[in-house]
């Protein structure tokens, strides 16, 4: 229980957490103490020499405080409620969750998944990986090896049985204890321990062929092919076997960085950046340790080793806790209790890695500084109220109005984010381009409206006039006012609402670069997804029409060929080496394909 005072006097000598809040009881700030009462005081004195500090205690009304039984246990509190409420004076990340990590749950029979959301609920989780269609081959290679579910209820045996994705745990075809098995292989090479794998595999194949089991000897030697495709993609290795993160900084003007490399088993597993607010006026060595402490207070794995430019505040307590946390996570792996190290290379390999973290981050900060710059200018131009920070724009696409289909793609701070990218299948009959923006504008911004959403900085349609009055109609009827802009290709003209001549920037203005790096993606979302339901319509509507081909025997020919041009193409023989298909149904789908052949 926390509790309110407004004299420092009043605090006691024992370590915790303190909040310091303004007269309307916002949070202006959240710190730890070794002791509260030493620690606050200093806030009070005649002159603060720290210009930041200043300021905040203009805002000071009263504090908050909760007593912690050790300062380690303050640190942690410390963290948290620090990603809780983001108080405005403190260092924090602006967004922790933005990339797609692996996971493996924490149930009776785990599921392997793709999330953005790590919580701390006892399952695995391994990335980040800074792009999700690559962690979607990953695991469209790793499913046929391991055999994990992906379903939401185990509910009976689903398709993913019967293509040989997934044992079926849920009627009883395997035994909770080989399901744990494959569980751990999953575990083993997710976390960079390929050769343990391979080496589980083999013993296995030469045990299935010792059994004159050759199918299954067959079977785990696709498996061994297919991770070795997985491991061709690890773009760099060393020749050591440490699990490390780097992690480093760089500061432009009041844009602030800290890139995260993640080594395991000598290999660089995954990268992921953070933009840090409220860090301007602080020293490197503050932003390193508020960064680690609320970096490593999710779900995170601890490596043995962190390596950094300059060494950070409370290391030893810092030390301390990510050890105990690493032992708590790992009590098999690590049954002694295992020390990780905070660690400034000087020379060799590893300062040439924090070199190179800190060259990424440098590069990163040039992009914010470039994209606020385009922001700024877009606000100018555009004349809207608000700096653009966050865009959503939309596209249709529809072949003379048929399986038609809209995007909604969003930019923060000049870069997408493809986590709140949104499709939608359109209703509206008919080619008639005006109706299906405004269908999807209202289901866009109807549900937003009633749930209270914040809305963004600026919306843009792409086209034109006409466009454009359609998306001031909708956002008009719903009480919404942002900014808003159609954007026509042919000339890149933009136009703005209540303005007669379209706007044209300078062809080699980052604000115009900025808005068609942001409709080409909308265009590239909206025409990708198109031509998928139009490929799943095809294969859907052509195989349908063979008799004798129902949905077992139809799935059994995709997976065999890929998709239906290789059927179509495929040879009579071919056709009959598919599981399930005879050698008259064979015939028949040959015949069909190649009815108006010579």
């Amino acid at each position: 229980m926390s509790t309110t005072i407004t004299n420092p006097d009043d605090l006691p000598e024992k370590p915790g957490v303190y909040l310091l809040k303004d007269v309307h009881d916002n949070i202006l700030y959240v710190g730890k103490a070794k002791s509260l009462k030493k620690r606050v005081k200093s806030y009070f004195k005649v002159e603060l020499d720290d210009p930041k500090t200043r300021i905040l205690m203009r805002h000071f009304h009263h504090l908050e405080y909760l007593v912690t039984d050790t300062e380690k246990e303050a640190l942690i509190l410390e963290s948290n409620l620090i990603k809780k409420h983001l108080p405005r004076y403190n260092i924090r990340l602006k967004d922790d969750k933005r990339f797609p990590y692996v996971q493996i749950t924490s149930e009776e029979y785990p599921k392997l998944l793709i999330t953005r959301n790590l919580q701390n609920e006892g399952s695995s989780y391994y990335g980040p990986f800074t792009d999700v269609t690559s962690v979607r081959s990953i695991l469209k290679l790793l499913k046929p090896v391991f055999r994990l579910r992906d379903c939401k209820r185990m509910d009976g045996p689903c398709l993913n049985y019967q293509i040989d994705l997934c044992p079926a745990p849920c009627s009883g075809n395997i035994t909770k204890e080989d399901y744990q098995k494959n569980v751990e292989k999953a575990k083993l090479f997710l976390e960079g321990r390929h050769e343990e794998v391979l080496e589980l595999l083999r013993t296995e194949m030469e045990q299935a062929a010792q059994n004159h089991d050759y199918e299954k000897a067959a079977v785990i030697r696709d498996q061994l092919f297919s991770l070795d495709e997985v491991m061709e993609k690890q773009k760099m290795e060393f020749n050591r076997s440490l699990d490390q993160d780097v992690i480093s900084y760089a500061v432009n003007d009041d844009v602030v960085v800290v890139v995260v490399f993640r080594v395991r088993s000598g290999k660089i597993m995954g990268k992921e950046d953070f933009l840090v607010e409220g860090a301007q006026n602080n020293y490197p060595q503050e932003i390193l340790g508020a960064f680690i402490k609320q970096y490593y207070s999710g779900p995170r794995s601890v490596p043995a080793e962190i390596l950094l430019p300059i060494m950070i505040p409370d290391e030893k307590l810092i030390t301390k806790w990510l050890s105990e946390k690493m032992n708590e996570e790992n009590p098999d792996k690590h049954p002694k209790k295992y020390l990780i190290s905070l660690k400034v290379p000087e020379e060799g390999l590893e300062h040439r890695l924090v070199q190179m973290v800190t060259k990424n981050a440098k590069i990163i900060t040039n992009h914010y500084k470039q994209a606020r710059v385009a922001l700024l200018d877009l606000k100018k131009y555009l004349k809207i109220s608000r700096i653009p920070r966050r865009i959503e724009a939309f596209d249709v696409s529809n072949l003379g109005g048929k399986m038609a289909v809209a995007s909604m793609v969003v930019f923060e701070d000049g870069k997408p984010k493809k986590s709140h990218y949104r499709k939608f299948k359109l209703k509206t009959p008919g080619p008639d381009d005006y109706a299906m923006m405004r269908e999807v504008l209202t289901r866009r911004y109807e549900k937003l409206a009633i749930s209270g959403g914040k809305t963004p900085d600026l919306i843009m349609v792409d086209g034109g006039r006409g466009q454009l009055n359609v998306a001031k109609e909708v956002l008009n009827s719903l009480d919404i006012k942002t900014g808003v802009i159609g954007l026509a290709e042919e000339f890149e003209q933009i136009f703005i609402p209540e303005v007669s001549n379209p706007l044209i920037l300078p062809k080699d203005s980052t604000a115009l670069h900025l808005l068609q790096s942001v409709r080409d993606e909308a265009h590239r979302f909206a025409v990708t997804y198109h031509r998928k339901l139009r490929q799943k319509d095809a294969e859907r509507s052509l195989l349908d029409e063979i008799p004798g081909v129902g949905p077992k025997r139809k799935m059994n020919l995709l997976r065999h060929f890929g998709d239906l041009t290789t059927i179509k193409t495929a040879s009579l023989e071919q056709i009959e080496e598919v599981k399930g298909i005879n050698k008259n149904l064979a015939l028949k789908i040959h015949d069909f394909f190649h009815q108006g052949d010579e």
